[in-house]
């Protein structure tokens, strides 16, 4: 029961030293603030403000959670072995041994103290060089994308998507949203290189593939990053994506321009110009937010336009099914010989290594 106990204690430290770096009360007291905003008879006269405030509170509520629950778990652990009764020592090293699991699971978390670390995630595929392969390729990668979304209970929903010719995806835009998504995800930004045996190619050749992956903090507030309307370029045309007929019959697709950087987004996936173009915005938004980032800078007017570091052949991964097989991540040098699984979804050791060697310098 000593050994017990010394467990427990040192559990309890590390618990109390996590949860001081958060500041959980801090973030409490913030809680605490919402709440009573949400509960004024006015709350719901602004729903655009009251769906933000209403999504803080879930967001906080998340957040905070586990850690609550790790304390929780830690006093009544102590309270157990304060009872000194040696039936009780198989369940409480089973106890232990959960609080200890979930402690560095969650433990992770503190690694994300970027600026919008704990947003959601806007993740964009396009397919790059290599012709049908490369759509293909692209849409591999959704779902390995999708799959990962999964196994981590996140909730990923498809904002815009443009089909191949024959096959797989020459586009396609996903919104994941859940705990720190953009902080786990934001190592994917770049180009993913595939080499394989080609499906496509009648005399079934290797065939080199690839496809840039660009990862997004979703910035929904207008206020969080402002734009000039007097900047913008807005064209509506007639959507050529799959809907119904009221999609193909209306100028229902937006293309939005930023004149400064001249980025655009365009988005014909839903029937309604009015949602498409608050979509596009959403998207734009994101893409200056992570421009500033990258570039330093402390207002809009001082970015140069999209960062050229994301050009085709500078790829970040490397997957090899042929003639040998391996995924390899050539910044932070993990790799895996089952690229079956990680095309599955399983990613987190390529997402961790490159948190740990981001760690030591700049992160996005």
């Amino acid at each position: 029961m000593q050994e017990l106990e010394k467990r427990a204690q040192a559990l309890g430290a590390r618990l109390s030293e996590a949860v001081s770096a958060l500041d959980i009360e801090a973030l409490q007291a913030q809680l605490d603030q919402l709440v009573v905003d949400s509960q004024q008879p006015d709350f719901w006269q602004d729903a655009t403000k009251a769906q933000e405030i209403m999504k803080k509170i879930s967001v906080l509520e998340n957040r905070m959670r586990p850690w609550r629950e790790l304390q929780t778990g830690i006093k009544d652990t102590k309270e157990l072995i304060a009872l000194g009764s040696a039936d009780l020592t198989d369940e409480i090293t089973k106890h232990l041994d959960e609080l200890e699991q979930k402690f560095t699971f969650h433990k992770k978390e503190l690694q994300f103290s970027g600026q919008y670390d704990d947003a959601d995630a806007l993740l964009s595929i396009h397919a790059g060089a290599g012709g049908t392969d490369a759509q293909d390729w692209a849409q591999m990668l959704l779902r390995m994308y999708v799959r990962w979304a999964e196994k981590q209970g996140f909730k990923a929903t498809t904002i815009d998507q443009s089909p191949g010719e024959e096959a797989g995806i020459k586009s396609t835009t996903l919104e994941i949203a859940g705990n720190f998504v953009y902080g786990k995800l934001q190592g994917e930004h770049g180009v993913h290189r595939l080499v394989r045996l080609s499906p496509f190619n009648a005399d079934n050749l290797r065939q080199t593939s690839f496809a840039k992956v660009e990862v997004l903090p979703k910035i929904e507030s207008p206020d969080a990053v402002q734009i000039d309307e007097k900047d913008l370029k807005v064209d509506v045309y007639r959507s050529g994506g799959h809907g119904g007929q009221s999609v193909n019959t209306t100028d229902s697709a937006v293309r939005v321009t930023h004149l400064p950087t001249g980025i655009v987004v365009a988005i014909q996936n839903e029937r309604s110009q009015l949602q498409n173009k608050e979509t596009a915005m959403t998207i734009l938004r994101s893409k200056l937010a992570q421009l500033q980032l990258e570039q330093h800078a402390e207002k809009l007017s001082e970015l140069k336009g999209p960062n050229e570091q994301a050009a085709w052949g500078n790829q970040i991964r490397n997957y090899v099914l042929h003639p040998y097989k391996q995924v390899k991540d050539v910044r932070s040098g993990f790799e895996s010989s089952d690229p079956d699984k990680v095309l599955d979804g399983e990613l987190d050791g390529f997402i961790d290594a490159y948190l740990e060697n981001s760690l030591g310098g700049d992160k996005k």
